[in-house]
């Protein structure tokens, strides 16, 4: 361990007056500042918050060595006890420094602080201990028993062994929950770790660099942290012979390029990718509560989450008294600074994806939807208005493509069927809801291919449960004991015995 660790932004100058200071980089067990810096932006204001070392390929090469180096000749991959002795530790300086890295959240990520008390940061901290509780008791051997094979008896097992270097490169919208739920499974496992923040929020993952660094006994190389607004420097990590594993969340045509990439040395590959997750209200259900639920979900973090259902199928002789009722309820949305305690909505990360945001909105309306409420810019920072769109069609690109802000749009359907061919009709297929009689909401939830979904406002997403989607909504799990058998390799053994 080191000294010290540092999560405020600022530093005192020889004067006593505050001064802005880049964050630095974690790169074979030393915080490192690079030559060059990038600015991150408080989304709330427009203002820069700090600096960030902005890494080079160099840079990248040289984590990926450490990793690599790390792995090959250190016993991080097979010390048991040291790697369940590390994870307990992180997880005691997350908690520790727990508000310092919420007001760093808070400011860098525009999320609100009841989102920190939930997926921000309180759901993210509790990963690492679920992945220290769960390798003390997860079985890295199966007897397979023995056979008869040319006159002998054979004995065979299977042993669980770490999948090597993994670069883990995350999205920015929940960066201590994407950071977390790949650092904690993949370090449990054996792995060694090379984590590249966004280029929107590098300051909160560095932030965890620096925790990792100064408050836990993990070795030199196990665990390094890059920030950059290059894209050559991701490039540079799913690229490289010494990197076995690329785990990426963010959008579906990055996730693309990315395993795309990695095809060359058939890396292991895990997504975790976009959606267009749909819905639907029955007929039967409690429309207040539908209503409710569909509203306030959809500007949670300003609509900035792979999973939020951002299509809401309702029945058409419903349709105008559904829509009144999420119209009513966005006006109650308080948004604002995130950091005013009676805030529910925050901003959007950037002025560019704001940009996009509102463009799609008024092509929706150009070819036809109805704008029922919101679709304004609000100044000072990059906030959205809360967006209600009807009379949307099912094929349309505000009905196919991630919008990524607080934008919801209303979909008819005719029938349970009708509903069901509706919510299928999308290349993703990550999450998804009902709302009606329970066994015909089960029945109907069943029948959509995602790989979670809510019945009745049901809560799936917990450090024991597996997160992840079909299609093109990604490849594998994050999270549960499925999580950390994907940072695992399966070896099969044999010897004779008689």
């Amino acid at each position: 361990m080191q000294d010290t660790a540092t999560i405020s932004n600022d530093r005192q100058d020889a004067n006593g007056n505050r001064r802005e200071v880049a964050r630095r980089l974690l790169i074979g067990g030393q915080l490192l500042e690079a030559q060059h810096t990038f600015a991150s932006l408080n989304p709330a204001t427009g203002d820069v918050l700090g600096y960030a070392p902005d890494a080079s390929v160099a840079d990248a090469e040289a984590a990926v060595a450490a990793a690599r180096h790390a792995f090959d000749e250190g016993k991080w991959a097979t010390d048991t006890e040291l790697r369940v002795r590390c994870l307990e530790q992180l997880h005691r300086a997350l908690l520790d420094h727990r508000d310092g890295l919420a007001e760093l959240t808070i400011a860098e990520v525009g999320a609100t602080e009841s989102l920190c008390q939930g997926a921000q940061l309180d759901g993210p901290i509790e990963i690492v201990r679920y992945y220290a509780d769960l390798l003390k008791t997860y079985p890295m051997t199966e007897d397979l028993g023995n056979i008869e094979s040319r006159g002998m008896q054979h004995h065979r097992w299977v042993e669980k062994e770490a999948a090597g270097v993994v670069a883990a490169i995350i999205a920015y919208n929940y960066p201590n929950q994407l950071a977390l739920a790949k650092l904690a499974p993949a370090l449990a496992a054996g792995c060694t770790v090379v984590l590249k923040s966004a280029p929107d929020t590098p300051l909160v993952t560095l932030a965890l660099g620096e925790l990792i660094a100064n408050h836990t006994d993990i070795p030199a190389g196990v665990v390094n942290v890059l920030s950059g607004a290059d894209p050559a420097v991701g490039v540079a990590l799913t690229t490289s012979p010494d990197v076995d594993m690329v785990t990426f969340t963010g959008s579906t045509p990055t996730g693309r390029a990315i395993m795309a990439a990695a095809s060359d040395t058939l890396k292991k590959v895990f997504l975790e990718l976009g959606g267009k997750s749909a819905a639907i209200v029955l007929d039967d259900a409690d429309f207040n509560t539908a209503a409710l639920f569909s509203a306030f979900s959809m500007v949670t973090h300003a609509g900035q989450g792979c999973a939020l259902t951002s299509r809401l199928l309702v029945p058409e002789k419903h349709k105008d008294q559904i829509v009144e009722m999420i119209k009513n309820n966005f006006g109650l949305v308080r948004y604002g600074d995130p950091a005013d305690p009676k805030t529910y909505m925050g901003p959007l990360i950037s002025e560019k994806q704001r940009d996009k945001v509102d463009a799609m909105v008024h092509r929706a309306v150009a070819a036809g939807a109805t704008l029922v409420t919101g679709g304004e810019k609000v100044d000072p920072g990059f906030f959205y208005t809360p967006t209600l769109l009807a009379d949307v069609e099912p094929d349309s690109e505000i009905a196919q493509e991630e919008v990524f802000g607080p934008v919801l749009v209303v979909i008819s359907y005719t029938d349970d069927d009708d509903a069901v061919r509706i919510a299928n009709n999308s290349i993703y297929g990550l999450s998804g809801a009902v709302f009606g009689s329970a066994e015909r909401a089960k029945a109907l939830a069943r029948r959509i291919r995602t790989g979670t979904f809510s019945i009745n406002g049901g809560n799936y997403f917990s450090p024991d449960s597996p997160f992840g989607g079909y299609k093109q909504s990604g490849i594998g799990r994050e999270m549960g004991r499925a999580g950390l058998e994907e940072f695992l390799e399966s070896k099969t053994l044999a010897e004779v015995v008689g």
